[in-house]
């Protein structure tokens, strides 16, 4: 089935700092592509009540099963280093 487009933006794709960052920027592609949580959650191999949590910020989803989202719906994760090394003395 086909969800409907009409979607507003994120702020911009970059850098995230909670889980529910990471769900709104799942949310707004999955919107994006026009596809409906059930499809999206059967093409990405998770169940559609997993994919509803993540879009909605569940603090406790599976980092393995999150990527395995990601991937499907074609978003890519990059990590870098901070500038500053928070941890040194």
């Amino acid at each position: 089935m086909v969800e409907s487009n009409a979607v507003n933006s994120p702020d911009d794709y970059g850098q995230v700092s909670t889980v529910s960052d990471i769900g709104k920027l799942v949310r707004y592609k999955r919107k994006q592509l026009g596809v409906l949580q059930e499809d999206a959650a059967g093409l990405s191999g998770v169940g559609t009540k997993f994919l509803s949590q993540l879009e909605n910020g569940k603090e406790t989803a599976e980092i393995g099963r999150v990527l395995q989202v990601l991937k499907s719906i074609g978003l890519d994760v990059y990590i870098y280093p901070r500038s500053e090394n928070r941890f040194k003395d």
